[in-house]
């Protein structure tokens, strides 16, 4: 998998330069909620990360990512 932008982190909205799959990590010692939202902000979906996994969420290049924190996302 080719990394097309640096890892940030997910304590405000963002798109993730526009990527179409995102890798997040949760480096919390808890599980934290992800939020996916479309371009108008509306809520679409929101996922459970446990402590220390790594999940890959497909998404529009529109929506964006919220979590916090210990989300570190790269597209």
């Amino acid at each position: 998998m080719k990394i097309l932008t640096a890892e940030t982190d997910l304590t405000s909205a963002t798109n993730i330069g526009n990527s179409p799959v995102v890798r997040i990590y949760n480096s919390d010692s808890s599980a934290v909620t992800l939020t996916r939202k479309d371009n108008s902000g509306d809520t679409i979906g929101s996922y459970s990360i446990p402590s220390g996994k790594v999940i890959y969420c497909q998404k529009f290049y529109t929506d964006t990512l919220e979590g916090g924190a210990a989300l570190k996302a790269t597209g």
